[in-house]
């Protein structure tokens, strides 16, 4: 059996899980699980851990692109090793590699490392920008929101609001409330 999996981190990217879809039916996929969640947070892939509960011997997992499926080469290997103890493989359509030969496992493994490195590269890029805009102070960062409405808090405490009622009446967390009821304390 032909099993697709569609992934894009958020709602709003109705488009390309459209699209995703649209070219697993075209692989032939018989049945497709898709799902709208970040690779990036350690959030459980639910549809991911169905599709590979699913799969049985002699199937084929297909996704379109490689940055769909996984998060990191380790997690790579960690999919192709519950494919490979269940007699299954994966496909990548937009690479034109497939598993179930040893040429394809070996490019997806030297594939996986190069795409890892690229997005270490990217995030070590990012990172000296940031540096670099807080250096010339064009990045402040967010405006912290809670303490600028303690005297807001303070006041509110007097008149014997509980730390939930004010955190509801202002719009910041309960932590916060605390936080800067805890400080005037000291």
């Amino acid at each position: 059996m032909i099993i697709g999996y569609a992934r894009t981190s958020t709602l709003d990217q109705t488009a390309g899980l459209e699209a995703q879809e649209r070219d697993l039916q075209a692989a032939g996929c018989e049945r497709i699980f898709v799902e709208q969640v970040s690779s990036v947070d350690m959030v459980a892939r639910a549809k991911l851990a169905e599709a590979l509960e699913f799969v049985r011997q002699g199937d084929t997992l297909v996704v379109t692109k490689l940055d769909r499926l996984a998060r990191s080469v380790a997690h790579l290997m960690e999919i192709l090793a519950k494919l490979d103890t269940k007699g299954a493989s994966l496909r990548i359509l937009g690479m034109g590699i497939d598993t179930a030969t040893p040429t394809g496992k070996l490019m997806l493994t030297i594939l996986g490392g190069v795409a890892e490195f690229e997005r270490a590269i990217m995030l070590e890029r990012q990172r000296e920008g940031i540096a670099k805009a807080k250096a010339e102070g064009k990045y402040k960062g967010r405006k912290p929101t809670a303490r600028a409405q303690a005297d807001q808090v303070q006041r509110l405490k007097a008149e014997g609001l509980g730390a939930s009622e004010i955190a509801e009446k202002l719009g910041i967390g309960r932590a916060s409330v605390y936080r800067i009821i805890g400080a005037s304390i000291r």
